[in-house]
C-alpha cells in the first residue's frame, strides 16, 4: 500500500472500545486488591523503567500487557501499526503461524496510537480517574500527524469507588459522542451527543494553567493570574471566581473541556519551560491527540498557546503545549491574552 492515506474502517471503532474494555478491567482489578489491604501500594505504584515517552509504573505494566495480548490477537488476523509510550512503534499482521513484525507503516491497515493511562499518578493512589486515550488514522506510509486523526476515544479509568466509567468518542466531521459503562456489567447506557454550550462565561468555573514540574508552577501561576488580570480589565471578570485544577491527566483535561467542566485549560510547559529555563515534563502527542479530536468534535476550540493550529507527528518525543476553550466564543475572549501573558514570562 503506497501513496495517500485512506479512510480508517468502521470496524476498528469496535475494536479499540474492546481494548478500553480490556485495559480498564485489569487495572482496576489491581487497585481493587490495594484498596482492600491484600497488596500495598508500591505494588502498582514503583516505578519500573522509563519507556519511550515517560516513567512506567508498575500499574502501566499491568495496561501494557494486556496492550500487547490484544496487539497479538488483532495482528494474527489483520496489520496495524500500534504506538505506546513504553513501546513506541509497533507493526503487526498476519503470518503463516500467527502475529508478525511488519517492517513499517506500510502494510494497508490503521495507525493508532495510545496511551494505555493517562493520568498514572493519579490513578495508582485512588483518588481520581485515569483515562485511556486512542488516536486513531487510517492506513499510510509514514507516522501519521495529527491531521490525519479519524478516531478519537477517550475512555475512563474510574477509581475503585465509581460504579461506572464515561467514554467519549468522536469522529473527524462526525461529532462527539458520550455513553456511561456499568462496570459491574459491562453494559452502556445509549450514547448522547457531546456539543459544547454557546456561553461566553469567564469566571464560575474551571480555568486552569497547568504546571506539573514544582520548578515550573511559580511561572505558569504567574501566567494565570495576568490572563485572570487582563479579563478582569477587559470584561469585568472576578479573579476569585476562576477556579484552578491541577489534574494530572492531559486526556482527562480535554475530556472536561467537552463536557464543559473546564471552559478553558492552558498546558505550556514545554514554552515556559525553554523561557525559564526550567526543567519540562511535558505534554506529549500519545497524550491528547485523540482527546483533542473529541473536544474539537464537540464543538471547542483547541490550539498553540500563541493561537496557530495542532500540528504534530505522533510519537513519543515531541512536546505538544495546548490551549483548549469550551466554545469559540471564549476562544476570542481569551486567546490573545494567553499568548500575550506567556510572551511576557
Amino acid at each position: 500500500m503506497t501513496g495517500a492515506p485512506r479512510p480508517l474502517e468502521d470496524h476498528w471503532s469496535d475494536a479499540v472500545a474492546g481494548l478500553c474494555r480490556e485495559i480498564r478491567g485489569p487495572v482496576r482489578a489491581g487497585l481493587a486488591e490495594v484498596a482492600a489491604g491484600r497488596a500495598t501500594l508500591d505494588s502498582v505504584a514503583a516505578a519500573v523503567s522509563e519507556g519511550a515517552g515517560d516513567v512506567t509504573f508498575a500499574l502501566d505494566a499491568v495496561a501494557e500487557a494486556a496492550v500487547t495480548a490484544w496487539l497479538q490477537r488483532e495482528g494474527a488476523r489483520r496489520p496495524l501499526s500500534l504506538m505506546t509510550e513504553d513501546a513506541g512503534w509497533r507493526h503487526v499482521g498476519p503470518g503463516p503461524d500467527g502475529p508478525r513484525e511488519l517492517p513499517g507503516f506500510d502494510h494497508g491497515g490503521p495507525r493508532i496510537a495510545l496511551d494505555p493511562i493517562d493520568g498514572t499518578r493519579n490513578i495508582m493512589h485512588d483518588v481520581r480517574s485515569a483515562w485511556i486515550v486512542v488516536s486513531a488514522a487510517g492506513p499510510g506510509a509514514a507516522p501519521p500527524r495529527f491531521a490525519d486523526l479519524e478516531l478519537g476515544v477517550v475512555s475512563e479509568i474510574p477509581d475503585t469507588r465509581a460504579r461506572s466509567a464515561r467514554e467519549l468518542t468522536a469522529r473527524r466531521g462526525g461529532g462527539a459522542w458520550l455513553e456511561s459503562i456499568d462496570l459491574a456489567s459491562g453494559t452502556s447506557s445509549a450514547r448522547r451527543r457531546v456539543r459544547a454550550d454557546d456561553d461566553l462565561r469567564l469566571d464560575g468555573g474551571y480555568f486552569p494553567f497547568f504546571g506539573f514540574h514544582p520548578a515550573l508552577r511559580p511561572h505558569v501561576q504567574r501566567a494565570g493570574a495576568e490572563v485572570a488580570r487582563r479579563l478582569a480589565e477587559a470584561h469585568g471578570v472576578d479573579p476569585s471566581r476562576m477556579f484552578d485544577d491541577q489534574y494530572i491527566s492531559s486526556g482527562g483535561q480535554l475530556a472536561l473541556l467537552a463536557l464543559g467542566h473546564y471552559r478553558s485549560v492552558v498546558d505550556a510547559r514545554g514554552a515556559v519551560g525553554e523561557r525559564v529555563g526550567d526543567p519540562q515534563q511535558t505534554c506529549k502527542p500519545y497524550d491528547m491527540a485523540g482527546a483533542a479530536l473529541v473536544a474539537e468534535e464537540a464543538g471547542c476550540v483547541v490550539q498553540r498557546p500563541d493561537g496557530s493550529p495542532l500540528d504534530f507527528e505522533l510519537d513519543t518525543t515531541t512536546t505538544v503545549d495546548f490551549a483548549g476553550y469550551h466554545n469559540a466564543a471564549t476562544a476570542a475572549a481569551m486567546s490573545a491574552h494567553v499568548a500575550s501573558a506567556l510572551m511576557g514570562l
